[in-house]
């Protein structure tokens, strides 16, 4: 069956379908089934054996082998089971508003998030929203994964073009919100383009400090969404550029040497971003518009299904 093209749809509603579609037949099993708790608390799963405590540990939960053993009593503490509770943070930024191919980055980075809704969707899991723009971030309160998911694909589209007239809220600063919004521990997802106002294409960078803060108590996955213009500047001589979140206009000539020079610092700038996310503890797949970016997720799909995550532990 000939997969459907999400660019050509302009229905929403016949969007959600061909993109339920598509996660049904590609991308089944990103973080669907059981979701280990992260914390100790009632469950049936034993996560550690501890002394007993007269009064405070049940008696029905003595490990009688390791009493045993070391002639003292001993119970067993569950892991926690609940649902999955699950956030994802949405650039919608004037730099996502631009894309060179079918999709500009700002679809397919709700496509991305939409597909995340579906993959959490589960009896009790809910996703949260944040759409973080100019205006700031708003936060959409968590309801069941294809609820949301529809929600993000009605707006596909529509985030305002506006460019930046003051101060607006860094990355650092709406990771460090959504670590604040909601501490139970779940999973928390970043989908933005990462591009940095200032031009930075060197580490470090801001975020890098409350991501891992982020992955210290929740399952991250990055999702940097990219464009192929962004990674190479074409063969076009007297070329007008223009600052999405500015809207400053620069007039270059796009020489060999220029060429050169601009796909070096962007090559430099998504190592560090790779670096850096791995080096904060988060899972990371890049997106382009020009490829097939069902097939790229279904991909790191595959790569954390196959590699165990570490199980944090925490005091009761």
């Amino acid at each position: 069956m000939r997969m459907p093209d999400l660019a050509t749809v302009r229905d929403p509603e016949r969007a959600f379908q061909a993109l339920d579609l598509l996660v049904r037949r590609r991308l089944d099993g990103l973080l669907q089934g059981d979701h280990a708790g992260m914390r100790l608390g009632g469950g049936s799963d034993s996560e550690e054996v501890v002394r007993y405590r007269p009064g405070e540990d049940d008696v029905r939960r003595i490990d009688w082998n390791v009493t045993a053993r070391s002639l003292e009593p001993h119970v067993w503490r569950p892991r926690a089971e609940h649902e999955l509770e699950s956030w994802v943070l949405l650039d919608e930024t004037p730099s996502m508003a631009f894309g060179t191919t079918r999709l500009e980055k700002g679809d397919l980075g709700g496509w991305a998030a939409a597909a995340v809704g579906m993959l959490t969707d589960g009896p009790g899991n809910r996703v949260g929203l944040g759409r973080w723009s100019v205006d700031g971030i708003r936060w959409e309160a968590p309801r069941p994964g294809r609820i949301t998911a529809r929600r993000v694909v009605r707006s596909i589209g529509q985030a305002p073009r506006t460019v930046a007239t003051g101060a607006v809220t860094s990355l650092a600063e709406a990771v460090t919100a959504l670590e604040r919004r909601a501490r139970r521990p779940g999973v928390r997802v970043v989908v933005s383009d990462f591009v940095e106002p200032d031009g930075r294409v060197d580490r470090p960078f801001d975020w890098e400090v409350p991501l891992r803060r982020l992955a210290a108590r929740h399952d991250v996955v990055v999702v940097e969404v990219l464009d192929p213009r962004e990674l190479e500047l074409p063969d076009m001589g007297l070329l007008v550029l223009v600052d999405p979140e500015t809207g400053r206009q620069r007039e270059v000539w796009t020489s060999p040497r220029l060429r050169a020079r601009y796909a070096e610092a962007a090559a430099r700038h998504r190592a560090a971003v790779s670096e850096a996310v791995r080096g904060a503890g988060a899972g990371h797949v890049a997106l382009r518009t020009d490829s097939d970016w069902v097939r790229d997720l279904a991909r790191f799909v595959l790569a954390r299904r196959q590699v165990p995550r570490a199980r944090v532990r925490r005091s009761p």
